[in-house]
This record gives C-alpha cells, sequence and structure tokens, in this order.
C-alpha cells in the first residue's frame, strides 16, 4: 500500500481545527490558566499535521496514536505551546505514515470495508463530509447510535456493522478522540475518532439495545437542558438520589456470581473479545440491571456519576487499565449531544464496556476498605506541599514523559472539583462492601497513587496503559 501525506486546502484544514471553543457546559472539564496565543497556534500545527501525515494506528498490531490525545490534555492544563511541539517531535518518530485507500468510502460501500485499516483515510474523508453537511448530533444519531449502522437483519454477528461497539471497543480510543472534539469543538478530532472506530474491530452488542421498546425518548430532551433547568445541583445531597439499582449494586452481584469463577475467568485473561463471545449475554443482563429512570430528575448526570465512580474504583483497587478512567471525562461532552434515548443506549454500552474490560483483566477483587486504609496518607496535606495537592498534581503531569499523565490526571482533577465533597457515607446502601468508606478524597488518593506508581520507575504503564506487573 502506497505511503502518502494527505492534501488538503488551507480552508478546510482551518475548518476541521479552529480554535479549541469554549466548554460544552457546567459539567465539561475546565481549562486551566496559561495558554498563549502562540500556544492555540502550535496545538492547530501540531493537530493539523498529524491529521495529514499519520495513520490512526502506528503499526499493524494496532496500537494507537495519542498524538492529538496528549496535545489537547496538554493544552487544557495549561501547557506552553513549546512543549506541546516537542512533544509532538517525540511522538511523531514511531508513526505509521498515511497509506492510500484502495478506494473512497460512499453510502453504497460504507458497510463492506469495517475493520480494515487500510480504508482509515477514506472513512475519515467520509466523515469530514457527513459532519460538514449534517453536524455533530445528527452524524451520532445516525452512524453510530442508529439500528441500520449497527444490526442489519440476516447477517452473523461477526458482519455486522455495529458501529456503537467499534466507537466504544478497543479500550475506547475512538470515544476518546470524539469527546475532545465535542468538549473543544474540533471536527477533525470527530471525523478522525470516527475514522478510527470504523477500522476497529467488532465487538458485542445486543441486537435488541436499539430496539424502541422500553425505551422513553424525547427528542428534544437534552443533557444540557437538564443541567441548566434542574433545580438540584450536580453536587447535591444523598438524600436528593433515589437509593435505585446502582451501579456499585450491579459489581457487587458479578463478584458474587459463580459464572465468573477464578477457573473460568484465567481463560479469557486480555481476551475481551473471547469473553463477551461466551458470556456477554450474563454481562449484558448485568447492565441492563442497572437502572436508568429518566422520569426522576437529574437521572442522565447521576448514572454518569455512577459510571466515573465505577471506574475510578476498578482502576484504583486493581491496578487496571488507564482509558477505564480517561474517557469517563468526556461523557459530560458527548451526552448534551443526543436524545434521550441515545444517552440511555451510550450509557449502558458503556457500563457493559466496563464490566466486560475488569472481568478480561482478571476480575480483581475491590477490596475498598484495603484500598482507603492503605491509601490514608496519600489524601493527607502535609506542610511542605501546597494548599492545594491537585496544582501539583497536574504541574507535574504536564512535563512527565508517560504520554498517559497527563490525560488521567487531568480527569482525576476534574472528578475531584465536581464530586470531591462527596461525604464518607454517600454509598453506603449500595450493597458494594466497603462502599460506606468511600469519599471525594478517592480522586486525590488515585491521582497520587498513579504517581506512585510511574515515578523512578516503579510499575511504569505500557503502551497500552496497563500497569507493568513487577
Amino acid at each position: 500500500m502506497a505511503v502518502v501525506q494527505q492534501t488538503y486546502r488551507d480552508s478546510e484544514l482551518d475548518a476541521l481545527f479552529p480554535t479549541p471553543s469554549y466548554p460544552p457546559h457546567v459539567l465539561a472539564p475546565a481549562r486551566y490558566p496559561g495558554p498563549s496565543a502562540e500556544t492555540v497556534e502550535a496545538l492547530i500545527r501540531v493537530l493539523k499535521d498529524n491529521h495529514t501525515k499519520h495513520h490512526i494506528f502506528f503499526h499493524d498490531k494496532p496500537l494507537h496514536n495519542h498524538i492529538s490525545h496528549r496535545a489537547l490534555a496538554l493544552y487544557s492544563i495549561g501547557a506552553s505551546g513549546s512543549l506541546i511541539e516537542e512533544y509532538y517531535k517525540q511522538d511523531s518518530g514511531r508513526q505509521r505514515l498515511a497509506i492510500t485507500p484502495p478506494e473512497a468510502i460512499t453510502e453504497e460501500n460504507f458497510v463492506d470495508h469495517l475493520g480494515d485499516n487500510k480504508y482509515y483515510f477514506a472513512y475519515k474523508n467520509f466523515f469530514t463530509k457527513v459532519l460538514e453537511e449534517k453536524g455533530l448530533s445528527a452524524t451520532l444519531e445516525e452512524y453510530v447510535f442508529s439500528k441500520k449502522y449497527n444490526f442489519i437483519d440476516g447477517r452473523d454477528a461477526s458482519a455486522q456493522p455495529a458501529l456503537l461497539s467499534r466507537f466504544l471497543g478497543s479500550a475506547f480510543h475512538a470515544f476518546i478522540h470524539v469527546g475532545y472534539g465535542a468538549e473543544m469543538g474540533i471536527p477533525g478530532m470527530v471525523v478522525e475518532g470516527l475514522g478510527m472506530a470504523s477500522v476497529h474491530e467488532n465487538e458485542f452488542l445486543p441486537p435488541h439495545l436499539f430496539d424502541p421498546s422500553g425505551i422513553v425518548e424525547k427528542e428534544t430532551s437534552r443533557l444540557a437542558s437538564l443541567f441548566l433547568n434542574a433545580k438540584t445541583s450536580p453536587a447535591s445531597s444523598r438524600l436528593e438520589r433515589q437509593p435505585r439499582n446502582h451501579a456499585f449494586s450491579i459489581l457487587a452481584k458479578i463478584q458474587q456470581d459463580p459464572e465468573f469463577s477464578r477457573k473460568e475467568v484465567k481463560k479469557y485473561f486480555k481476551d475481551l473479545e473471547g469473553l463477551m463471545s461466551t458470556h456477554g449475554d450474563t454481562v449484558w443482563r448485568y447492565a441492563e440491571e442497572w437502572t436508568i429512570d429518566v422520569s426522576q430528575p437529574g437521572e442522565i448526570e447521576r448514572k454518569m456519576e455512577e459510571c466515573i465512580w465505577a471506574n475510578a474504583i476498578i482502576y484504583t483497587t486493581s491496578s487496571c487499565n488507564m482509558h477505564l478512567v480517561t474517557p469517563t471525562l468526556f461523557l459530560t461532552s458527548l451526552l448534551p449531544y443526543l436524545t434521550q434515548k441515545s444517552q440511555i443506549i451510550l450509557l449502558r454500552a458503556y457500563f457493559a464496556s466496563t464490566l466486560g474490560w475488569w472481568i478480561a483483566r482478571g476480575f480483581p477483587s475491590l477490596d475498598i476498605q484495603g484500598f482507603v486504609n492503605g491509601t490514608s496518607h496519600l489524601s493527607e496535606s502535609s506542610e511542605d506541599k501546597v494548599t492545594n495537592e491537585f496544582l501539583d498534581i497536574v504541574q507535574s503531569a504536564i512535563t512527565h514523559p508517560n504520554d498517559h499523565m497527563s490525560k488521567i490526571q487531568r480527569a482525576f482533577a476534574h472528578f475531584s472539583s465536581i464530586y470531591g465533597t462527596r461525604p464518607k457515607g454517600y454509598f453506603k446502601d449500595t450493597g458494594l462492601e466497603g462502599a460506606e468508606a468511600l469519599d471525594g478524597s478517592l480522586f486525590l488518593r488515585a491521582a497520587r497513587l498513579t504517581e506512585e506508581w510511574t515515578d523512578e520507575g516503579r510499575r511504569p504503564f505500557s503502551q497500552e496503559a496497563f500497569p507493568v506487573k513487577d
């Protein structure tokens, strides 16, 4: 396959990569002070150059091109333009160059080449036209959340388009990519992310997920409206919550299920596809037990918070994949663009993916009390530290050589800013052992623990964002 630098008119690239916009709503991550006009210019140069020169995978395995993820994370936490460009020079050296696709992607052959990374640039070019014509909401609704682009009657499961599965698959990389686009108003990130999703492998999704029965749909209901019009705040007290089936309740139930015995789980270690092929129905049954009752005010934001806490707990108590934590940051930016039906589909599919990853990474026990006891020193400020611990953490992440650090520490800092006031006992009725000991210090503990794992060569993270075992 011929290697070639893609050519674009300046006006096309300017439209794809404008100056980042303001965050889309109050729960999206705030920007840190520091960026200047020179910072924006450097960021846009990096994003444009990466868009034209590089494939989304840096070899055939495939492992993902993280250039834009690091650049945008650094920009959002106040890094300088010179540092963004310096990291780009480092990261671009190992990237796979752009390749000419065998043919263009059209509506007629869209499904034919899904999962084939030779067509990445063809799918990216296809979505560039679609996004320009339809906008983000309509593009996501049609190509990610419609039944048409997920299940076709008469096809085998392996031959289904399954765009939502591909969107969330491969450790959420496409979801993160599109999430950055939604958060910062950058169409180029959206088209790259949807192009990436199109060349991911098909993973398990139940066909009935896209059936209208059982899902209340109000086309005019948007998450942004819930945030702006609700009388309760995102940091509302526990008494205002509905004690329905919490994400923690599902984690507690699935830990007790004999179907996921140690012997059985061991068969599928690091084999998410194999696990879901055999046990996907059970994983989805648990995901569907997770209550999402949109008749309750604030339900979407409440379930989004549950996703964030559940993924943070799995990560901190079991050293699991960083990509369980960082993508939850983008739920706040993507959900507002969706209809209520698609909001529910996304949350449930996301939670099912979380459960699958947890099991496929060895299904470690969630020893919450042990974690709280063992990290008490990480939540306590000392006299030689800055008053706001996260300022020190984020500053350190800016210059950290591991490209995942700026992303995950940005996420923990943001989660602490909106959920850090949760008191002990907030989760006491969820049924998960030890949950009553949790409070908002979880995110500071997690950030400090991540520093310990990566500093001075201790348990560094691999390119796939998993801790390297001692």
